[in-house]
């Protein structure tokens, strides 16, 4: 079970911290994720983590947001600077078993229920 945290509204320009907690799984095994999803718009896988601790991020976010993860305590984290209009949608945290690398968030099998994120002017 993945559950977030940490959502809300903020104005463009600000910072928010998502939080993912996990249960019922060994952490250590799984490559952990965050996608988004705005109204009428497709699924966009935003951060990514190895169970190495490799990370990669769509191009939209590079340098603006930080995925990282805390397996003793079965936690993820996306730390969200800079936002923008753009950003402001529905965050879920996934997670998948290894072999994971060939995937991307939006097609983990573990996924949380999301937490909302505005950004107004």
């Amino acid at each position: 079970q993945l559950v977030e945290s940490g959502g809300g509204s903020v104005q463009i320009g600000g910072s928010l911290r998502l939080s993912c907690a996990g249960s019922g799984y060994t952490a250590s095994w799984y490559c952990l994720g965050w996608f988004r999803q705005a109204p009428g718009k497709e699924r966009e896988g935003v951060a990514r983590i190895s169970t190495s601790g490799a990370t990669e991020y769509a191009d939209s976010v590079k340098g603006r947001f930080t995925i990282s993860r805390d397996d003793t305590n079965s936690m993820m984290y996306l730390q969200m600077n800079d936002l923008k209009p753009e950003d402001a949608a529905m965050y879920y945290c996934a997670a998948h078993r290894r072999p994971c690398w060939r995937r991307q968030p939006p097609e983990y099998a573990l996924r949380g229920q999301g937490t909302q994120v505005t950004v107004s002017s």
